[in-house]
């Protein structure tokens, strides 16, 4: 698995510069995030979701409870409509 920091080393920035091109921050020029980004993708490198969500306080997923039996679920018309 390829970390921020291979591609920063590879690219010759930071750490926080590709975690910033990850952002798409304002702040890093436009030939910066190009060139990280084209080592981003060279190394195959992929943001990992999880530790995303984690720095930013969010996940974009939403839970839903459902009942054990399977049955229940295609008999009640609540689920089906889910």
């Amino acid at each position: 698995m390829v970390t921020i920091k291979e591609v920063a080393e590879k690219a010759g920035v930071s750490p926080s510069t590709v975690s910033r091109v990850i952002s798409d921050s304002p702040r890093i020029s436009e030939e910066t995030k190009t060139r990280v980004r084209k080592v981003m993708e060279e190394l195959g490198y992929h943001p990992n979701a999880i530790a995303r969500s984690l720095v930013c306080r969010t996940t974009n997923t939403i839970g839903i409870v459902m009942p054990r039996s399977a049955e229940d679920v295609f008999l009640n018309p609540f689920f089906q409509r889910l």
